[in-house]
């Protein structure tokens, strides 16, 4: 198992901590969710857990709980907002594993019948889709 340690300076502890802007949807005590910035698709979102851990190989079980239990309820938002057919959720962990940010985080994204996942260019949606994006997620949550 590898024993890699948690970094402080990735970008979503840096997001975290407000050093650097994101698109939020949502927050509680131990999770926050936002826009991802390259979305694969359509109101593709982020869940991160506030306290700091690589991903799940070493997230306390209690905040793996919480980020779980978000997830289902931002699924059901994603659905809701954008007239989902379903949706993909993926938790990567390790460069093996396909992970690129150091911070647990897993990803909910909106799907439609016979449309396919964008490919992962490292190309940023426009800021203003993503605006639109989150309110529409925040809309469907009241």
């Amino acid at each position: 198992m590898p024993t890699n340690a948690y970094d402080d300076q990735n970008i979503f502890a840096k997001i975290l901590r407000g050093e650097i802007p994101s698109h939020k949807v949502y927050e509680d005590d131990k999770t926050v969710v936002i826009m991802d910035i390259m979305p694969r698709g359509d109101g593709h979102i982020l869940v991160i857990p506030k306290a700091p851990s690589r991903n799940i190989l070493d997230i306390a079980s209690e905040d793996l709980t919480a980020v779980m239990s978000v997830v289902q309820k931002m699924a059901r938002a994603v659905l809701k907002a954008f007239g989902a057919d379903g949706t993909t959720i993926q938790q990567f962990s390790e460069p093996a594993g396909g992970q690129v940010v150091f911070h647990t985080h897993v990803h909910v994204i909106p799907r439609f019948e016979g449309v396919p996942l964008r490919p992962h260019t490292g190309e940023m949606a426009a800021n203003d889709v993503l605006a639109e994006h989150a309110g529409k997620i925040r809309a469907a949550l009241a």
